[in-house]
């Protein structure tokens, strides 16, 4: 398949194997920030093919995994309404919430809906007038141009019994957030590929400026990965700080600038709490004032509640890359796919998800 066997092709990934050992000559730290980089460095085995002294770690790159126990309870107080359809991607609905989780409340008789697009919200709720329709925006930069785009149809066709939560994240601020922490071991950082598609990587530069970090924007096949690796290595073993775009086919500068327009229009940039991280300034999206009327929150008297993570659960530690999956307590035994504990086990994206799937694997493929 075009642009995919390619890239996944042993020779090449086994010449950008040899690029990497040659150009290593001491230990660095590289922190992959999406999960979907994660799933892909298990399941290929990449790991395995690097230098013993190139570690990389796991970031908060998955938005599942860091939408807040109390988004999740918000989600969960609306869907319980009456006369409401709830409508979600259908990687929320076992994420857990302080008490129980979204598809728990669908066996219990919630009208609690899997879309696969914000879009479709909008048409359930055109189709079915005299309920009201909540579409759950989560999502960095990737989504949050079509749940803008969501919200701007319903307002044009006049669709009043429509209404987001929201609770779309930016990247490049959790990335500050991270190397500002006092025991941030990060030295490079595996850009995501799709976050860059939609917005280009300008906004990385005063990042590597400022912290003098390499970035190195990487796709999803083991090529992409390896491309990447070699290009931040390079990049630290010169001691120099930039941002290289190591995923041309699908990355520009400046990025979709049609989606960021979309997202300009209907969005306003805010402060977000990460769960596992806390609160990081300018992290968030909201709906502007002139789309008031659409956001869930207001309409149904949401306020914020700290909310505790189990104790036993280190799915923050595991988030902010200073722990594996495989060192909490509860991992694979009470805490599996079937009965997370946290987050990042339910998640497609999630680490700990990525470890239990992949645990058997040993060695690399190639």
């Amino acid at each position: 398949m075009k642009y995919v066997d390619e890239y996944r092709e042993s020779r090449s990934v086994k010449e950008w194997v040899e690029a990497v050992h040659s150009t290593t000559t001491q230990s660095w730290t590289i922190m992959e920030v999406c999960g979907g980089q994660t799933h892909a460095i298990l399941r290929w085995g990449l790991q395995d093919l690097l230098p013993a002294h190139i570690r990389l770690i796991h970031g908060p790159g998955c938005p599942v995994c860091v939408t807040p126990v109390s988004t999740i309870d918000h989600a969960l107080k609306i869907a319980s309404l009456p006369n409401l359809i709830f409508c979600s991607f259908g990687d929320m609905l076992r994420v857990p919430g302080s008490k129980t989780s979204l598809l728990a409340m669908k066996a219990r008789g919630a009208d609690v809906r899997i879309v696969y697009s914000p879009l479709e919200a909008v048409q359930i709720a055109r189709e079915n007038p005299d309920s009201s329709v909540v579409f759950f925006g989560v999502g960095f930069e990737t989504t949050a141009p079509a749940n803008a785009l969501a919200v701007y149809e319903a307002k044009r066709g006049g669709v009043t019994n429509f209404s987001l939560l929201g609770a779309n994240m930016l990247v490049p601020p959790a990335l500050e957030a991270l190397l500002n922490a006092e025991e941030c071991q990060i030295q490079g950082f595996l850009a995501a590929g799709h976050v860059c598609t939609v917005m280009g990587y300008d906004e990385y530069k005063p990042i590597c400026d400022k912290y003098h970090v390499p970035i190195a924007v990487t796709g999803f096949e083991p090529v992409d990965i390896m491309k990447g690796i070699y290009s931040c290595i390079e990049m630290l073993e010169k001691g120099r700080a930039e941002i290289q775009n190591q995923y041309p086919r699908s990355v520009r500068e400046k990025g979709n600038l049609i989606a960021q327009n979309c997202m300009q229009e209907v969005f306003e940039v805010v402060d977000r709490v990460w769960r596992g991280i806390g609160l990081i300034p300018r992290s968030g999206l909201a709906l502007r004032q002139e789309y008031a009327d659409f956001d869930a929150s207001c309409r149904y008297s949401l306020s914020d509640v700290a909310v505790e993570q189990p104790s036993e659960c280190i799915s923050g530690l595991v988030l902010q890359g200073r722990k594996k999956p495989s060192e909490c307590p509860l991992f694979g035994c009470e805490c599996t796919p079937e009965k997370p504990c946290g987050a990042p086990m339910v998640s497609s994206e999630g680490a700990c998800a990525a470890y239990y799937q992949h645990k058997e694997i040993t060695g690399c493929v190639f």
